[in-house]
């Protein structure tokens, strides 16, 4: 099962937002991808925030999370700006929905995913994204760790999601440093960030 300290984060805190409620630099930068009516997944949505901000382009969006708490405030981060987004309790590792999807998307939540399930939701991911689709991600890898609120996480090495996508039209992959402060003392973490593109059906 996936494992991450937010899901009690989200449960103590229920009428505040952890995360803030504006959308993720990640998603912002990738929002010229999606178009109006796309079908988007997001994984580990957490409080809502980016899966709220796709609704407001008008996305079909789908949102998975492991916490239902963390869902409940997403719920009413929707309700405040007029748009629906379905919202699925469940554990990244076995609770993908159906898609397809045209794009699909995580922002600092694969990496809770144990390294042994990785394989099998990764290949799920693909099964479930409509050939010329898109996924994007952010994940922290082991280049700087800091360890905040007991979490657990096997992290990714440098250059291995890009490997996950090596039969996918990699558009961009990067390895950088984001800065933090969530446990009370300002810190970074290591990330690689991709964005990468299904290969089309062949024509006859």
């Amino acid at each position: 099962m996936t494992h991450s300290p937010w899901a009690r984060e989200y449960e103590r805190t229920p009428h505040e937002y952890v995360l803030g409620t504006q959308p993720s630099e990640f998603a912002s930068s990738i929002r010229e991808l999606l178009s109006p009516g796309a079908r988007v997944l997001e994984v580990g949505c957490g409080e809502g925030r980016d899966s709220v901000f796709f609704a407001t382009r008008g996305c079909d969006v789908t949102s998975l999370d492991v916490s239902a708490a963390g869902l409940r405030k997403a719920e009413r981060l929707a309700s405040a700006h007029g748009v629906r987004v379905r919202w699925v309790c469940g554990d990244a590792a076995s609770d993908i929905p159906d898609g397809p999807f045209d794009f699909v998307y995580s922002c600092g939540a694969l990496h809770y995913v144990p390294r042994d399930r990785r394989p099998g939701l990764f290949d799920r991911l693909a099964a479930v994204t409509r050939p010329g689709g898109h996924h994007a991600h952010v994940v922290f890898t082991d280049r700087r760790v800091h360890v905040e609120m007991r979490e657990q996480i096997d992290y990714f090495t440098i250059g291995e999601l890009r490997r996950v996508y090596a039969g996918w039209a990699v558009l961009e992959c990067e390895s950088g440093l984001i800065t933090c402060a969530q446990d009370g003392t300002r810190h970074r973490h290591s990330v690689d960030r991709l964005v990468a593109r299904k290969a089309r059906v062949s024509g006859p």
